[in-house]
């Protein structure tokens, strides 16, 4: 699918936070979809392969463990990272490692779908506007497969074509970070 029909969304209210060494990004999204559903689609590797840069080994449904593999532009295996998943709380929390940030997702059933709050943690000093327009991608991405019409993850170089670059900077001045400083 080309980039032409996609439009980003709407800026998320994203939060970012200094804990030690770690940048703490905070990205809150609203779906309109139940909970179990949401669940599976960060949980499934088959589904993870359909929104995100990633896939894994096994279900993430439970602790200990995994591989993630990192994908290409064509979804094909570009990098694996053994990754251990230290929390499940089914359909509620799940608690990962993604190479050397950590992942945090709190779902919780709202009147029309499910809030999603994604936490990653994160030593890249300088990246939560970046870190911010890729799950902002990842997430529209998710919506649309969750809504049985899926375009694939966005992965790479290809994020620009579809307004990586613009969410980047928009994030920014959000965030009151100075555009020169930004990845």
């Amino acid at each position: 699918m080309s980039a032409q029909p996609y439009q980003p969304s709407a800026l998320s209210d994203v939060t970012v936070s200094v804990d030690g060494d770690d940048t703490v990004v905070s990205f809150p999204r609203v779906l309109p979809y139940p909970v179990e559903k949401v669940w599976e689609a960060i949980t499934d590797p088959e589904m993870l392969a359909q929104w995100t840069p990633y896939t894994a080994d096994r279900n993430l449904s439970r602790t200990g463990d995994a591989v993630i593999t990192m994908l290409t532009e064509d979804g094909a295996p570009e990098m694996s990272l053994p990754v251990n998943v230290h929390v499940v709380e089914t359909t509620r929390r799940l608690e990962h490692e993604w190479g050397p940030d950590e992942l945090v997702w709190d779902l919780t059933s709202v009147e029309g779908g499910t809030r999603v709050v994604l936490t990653q943690r994160s030593r890249a000093e300088g990246m939560a506007s970046a870190l911010a327009a890729g799950w902002h991608l990842c997430f529209d991405v998710l919506d649309a497969l969750l809504a049985g019409e899926p375009f694939g993850p966005i992965v790479g170089e290809r994020a620009r074509e579809y307004g990586w670059d613009a969410l980047n900077s928009g994030y920014a001045r959000q965030l009151g970070i100075d555009e020169s400083q930004v990845w």
